[in-house]
């Protein structure tokens, strides 16, 4: 799991001593072949060539005719903070190259130069440069909001989260996302993949509950042929799949103990062995896990590794549940309302003042995704194209399931069905009115397997053809 190679960049040798500067120049362009080094004669040439082009690394002797070092040092440094500038100085001005220092310089070396200590400061200064260029490109994709919507917030706590995401991506250490159910801890783990250096690379997911413990070290680490009943041919797991990408490990307390113990020799050696092989594969992939439980509580009753959860637990992020951030409700919702409404194909909604106060108040134990959910029921059931608290009351008490008598109730868990059936159903409806009944399209806009999507329409004995239907009527 080592990270990649550093990146090359690009350094300039300022001397107004031409040879001597060439000499540098070749000298570190021998020991670090992927890096472009160039040479200036004076503070000026060097200052219009940063003009025109961008350098990680400058090298600069202190004292030249005209502008001087420590004016080429200011008037770069002003330019562009992120820039790692190294001086060289005679032994009688040591003092002078301190004062650089202070005044931003990374580090100073004494002429004449020794080779080896040459190379051990730029190579630093390498790793200085390559760090405060991820350190900026992070940024800006942050800054173009590619941290998923249910990260949308201004809050202390939201802030908080956002700069733990940047700063887990930069590394590539295994991290544990804990937080509540509905919180967003997927779009998290999509976050610090997408911010971090294996962006490019594959992504999967794992949905450690949903799979059978019989099936999911298979699903995992992969067979051999013949390796149990029905293996008829060898198959590829799931880190294999995700070599040199990421992989995250969805509620990772779930885990039966025989999958932690081989989990743990992928994290410790990098390795996999497939079910029923006699070999093992190497695989390089960063490992996210994520869960909602008290893994503590798990290590204390003997049914979770101590030594997994501190192989898993090298960095953590923790997502605050809606409730600690309320003040970020009013910006999720407006976010989440327009985009729901296109999804539906119904008119444009917004949300009154006092609407969004009112859903300010409320606890959301579900958290993001109870919100959403919401969102999507007043999208579906407010007639107008402004919601006010009354509707949202009206949704809440079970919108569009029938008028019951005063005082009469049916029981919590059949209304609770009646309601999302009658939300599945107009969602599933107004979808199929926008595709034609084409099945494929709907399962893509909506992003509900095709299969899932298929037992929807027969348990609500939705039919799909009647669509195509009216779409060809349409078009007579």
């Amino acid at each position: 799991m080592t990270p990649e190679a550093p990146a090359a960049g690009r350094a300039l040798v300022v001397d107004d001593e031409r040879d001597f500067a060439t000499g540098i120049a070749r000298l570190l362009a021998h020991r670090f072949p992927d890096w472009t080094f160039a040479t200036r004669a004076s503070a000026d040439e060097a200052l219009a060539e940063l003009e025109n082009d961008e350098y990680d690394i400058v090298l600069s002797d202190l004292r030249m005719p005209g502008v001087s070092g420590q004016q080429l040092l200011t008037t770069a440094l002003a330019r562009d903070p992120s820039l790692t500038v190294i001086i060289l100085t005679g032994y009688g001005s040591v003092e002078t190259a301190v004062a650089a220092l202070k005044e931003g310089a990374y580090d100073f070396l004494t002429k004449p130069i020794d080779r080896e200590q040459l190379a051990r400061v730029v190579g630093k200064a390498m790793e200085r440069a390559q760090l405060l260029r991820e350190n900026r490109r992070l940024r800006e994709k942050a800054a173009d909001n590619e941290l998923g919507p249910m990260l949308i917030g201004e809050s202390a706590a939201m802030r908080r989260l956002r700069k733990s995401i940047l700063a887990v991506a930069a590394s590539e250490y295994t991290v544990l996302i804990r937080g509540e159910s509905g919180t967003g801890k997927e779009l998290v783990a999509r976050s610090v993949q997408a911010l971090g250096r294996r962006s490019a690379a594959p992504f999967i997911t794992v949905n450690c509950p949903a799979i059978p413990d019989t099936l999911l070290e298979s699903e995992l680490f992969g067979h051999a042929r013949g390796a149990f009943t029905g293996a008829d041919k060898s198959r590829k797991g799931l880190f294999m799949v995700a070599d040199r990408g990421t992989i995250l490990l969805d509620e990772i307390g779930d885990i039966p103990p025989s999958v932690q113990t081989k989990l743990l020799r992928v994290i410790q050696e990098g390795e996999v062995r497939p079910v029923g092989a006699n070999e093992s594969a190497s695989v390089n992939v960063r490992i996210l896990a994520s869960t909602n439980q008290n893994l503590e509580g798990k290590i204390a009753e003997k049914s979770f590794r101590e030594d997994l959860y501190f192989r898993l637990n090298v960095l953590a992020i923790n997502v605050p549940p809606l409730r600690e951030r309320a003040e970020d409700i009013p910006l999720i919702a407006s976010h989440f309302l327009p985009t729901v409404c296109r999804e539906l194909g119904v008119a444009q909604k917004e949300f009154s003042d006092e609407a969004l106060s009112y859903l300010s108040c409320r606890a959301w134990p579900g958290n993001v995704r109870e919100l959403l959910n919401l969102v999507r029921r007043l999208a579906v059931f407010c007639p107008g194209d402004r919601i006010e608290p009354a509707h949202v009351r009206q949704v809440e008490c079970g919108a569009g399931q029938g008028a019951q008598p005063p005082g009469v109730f049916s029981p919590y868990k059949e209304t609770k069905r009646m309601v999302l059936d009658e939300f599945t159903r107009t969602y599933v409806q107004r979808l199929l009115e926008h595709t034609g009944g084409n099945i494929s399209e709907a399962a893509r806009i909506s992003g509900v397997e095709r299969f899932s999507l298929q037992k929807i329409l027969k348990r609500l004995r939705i039919n799909s053809g009647e669509y195509r239907k009216n779409q060809l009527r349409g078009g007579l």
